[in-house]
């Protein structure tokens, strides 16, 4: 497809996705080092209320990209709850061998399946009965590969462990949705920004934000200032900067809940990097009977507004990423998902322009699906997972002996995406 303002998208597959059932989460992995990425549905148990208990899994169910159905581990609920909070799984290579397990909560407990055939390799008790809101992979004990743990309850508390579920520590407090894990001071272990609080490896409290409403819905790090250090950049009440030391070095407040945020060289001739957002204006869960209403804004390094959508159109639930090498040589693009009001899926730049749109409603993920060293798209739904690309590749000349990379904002996977640029 061709418009004015945007580019050539080219269909790669499209995979019947159906047998894993509704209301399902996409992880994606080399699960079966083939130098392709497979699809692995994550469904969650049939809790409808998750304000204060979060989701299990029910059901994990793995294709590849030839629409062939690898495994399936546990049965398909057609009463399976919906996306209201993160699914207690993730694809990742926790024993440092070389292949990608899948670690998930099902049951009541924690199990590491082997990624290739879902056989299961070991299994853990929770360390308290609603730890299983989300997993995060950290490297806490100083390891030269993140094999520590890190679960949560819906806001209140976090617990890490070892690679052996040994509990490291325990943190009550304000944790937000997703806590991002980054070694912010080269010491070779992960500090953990649980919400507004900045955690050292042992648990401690370093720093906390302050005059900060709500929680935390997403945080990224990087050297968006070019000064050589990594700041972190928190999405809540409102959207704050801080440097790694605790300082406040700026505040937006033109936004009424910074939902989503994602860092990215959107604009290249601007200095460092820019903050792309989403501004949920109005919600329609607070019991008042409004129509829900939210816009996609820039800011530049310093947290200066360079533009703020006006939607004509309804929704508010719009979930925003940043998308590097989708052409080569191209900046990064935004790409917004799950706009309602009849918007599909798109790729914007920093000039808030379309400049590839997929003609399908759904849910998103992205990467090298390919090892070409350009990310695809895919945009699923309950049915079907449709792969796009800036270029015509045949899917079927992928394969190779080398297993596919699997950075680090594929295994720390969540609805509420947060990230790290760390180049």
């Amino acid at each position: 497809m061709k418009t004015k303002d945007t580019q050539l998208v080219y269909q790669l597959a499209k995979v019947d996705i159906s047998a894993a059932g509704p209301r399902c989460k996409m992880l994606i992995g080399d699960l079966n080092g083939d130098g392709r990425a497979e699809m692995l549905l994550v469904q969650p148990d049939n809790r409808q209320d998750v304000r204060y208990i979060p989701h299990q899994v029910q059901c994990l169910t793995a294709f590849d990209m030839d629409g062939k159905l690898l495994w399936q581990v546990g049965t398909p609920d057609p009463d399976a709850g919906s996306q209201g909070s993160d699914y207690p799984a993730q694809i990742y290579d926790i024993d440092g061998d070389g292949a990608l397990e899948v670690l998930c909560v099902m049951d009541g407990r924690f199990h590491i399946l082997e990624g290739s055939t879902g056989t299961v390799k070991s299994i853990y008790d929770l360390p308290a009965e609603h730890a299983h809101d989300c997993i995060i992979i950290a490297n806490l004990t100083g390891q030269e590969h993140a094999s520590d743990i890190i679960l949560k309850d819906r806001y209140h508390q976090l617990w890490a462990l070892d690679k052996d579920f040994n509990l490291l520590w325990t943190h009550t407090g304000n944790v937000g949705h997703y806590p991002w894990v980054h070694d912010l001071h080269g010491n070779g272990q992960d500090q953990v920004m649980a919400g507004y609080d900045l955690l050292d490896s042992k648990g401690d409290l370093l720093w906390s934000c302050h005059d900060l409403d709500d929680h935390a819905d997403c945080i990224w790090v990087g050297d968006v200032n070019g000064d050589g250090y990594p700041e972190l950049v928190v999405g809540g009440s409102v959207t704050v900067m801080y440097d790694r030391d605790g300082q406040e070095l700026w505040r937006y407040d033109g936004s009424i809940e910074s939902q989503h945020l994602a860092l990215g060289r959107f604009r290249p001739e601007l200095p460092g990097l820019q903050v792309a957002g989403l501004d949920r204006m109005i919600r329609e869960d607070d019991g008042k009977g409004l129509k829900g209403k939210d816009a996609l804004f820039l800011l530049d390094c310093n947290g200066k507004e360079l533009w703020k959508e006006e939607r004509t159109t309804d929704g508010w639930l719009t979930i925003v990423e940043a998308v590097s090498n989708w052409q080569e040589g191209s900046p990064d693009y935004i790409l917004a998902y799950r706009r309602g009001g009849g918007v599909y899926p798109a790729l914007y730049d920093g000039h808030m322009r379309v400049v590839a749109e997929f003609k399908e409603e759904g849910y998103a993920v992205h990467g090298d699906l390919l090892g070409c060293g350009r990310e695809q798209v895919v945009i699923y739904n309950d049915e079907s997972a449709t792969v796009y690309s800036s270029e015509r590749i045949d899917i079927s000349t992928c394969a190779s002996e080398k297993s596919l990379p699997h950075p680090k904002r594929l295994y720390n996977s969540t609805l509420y995406p947060g990230g790290e640029i760390t180049v």
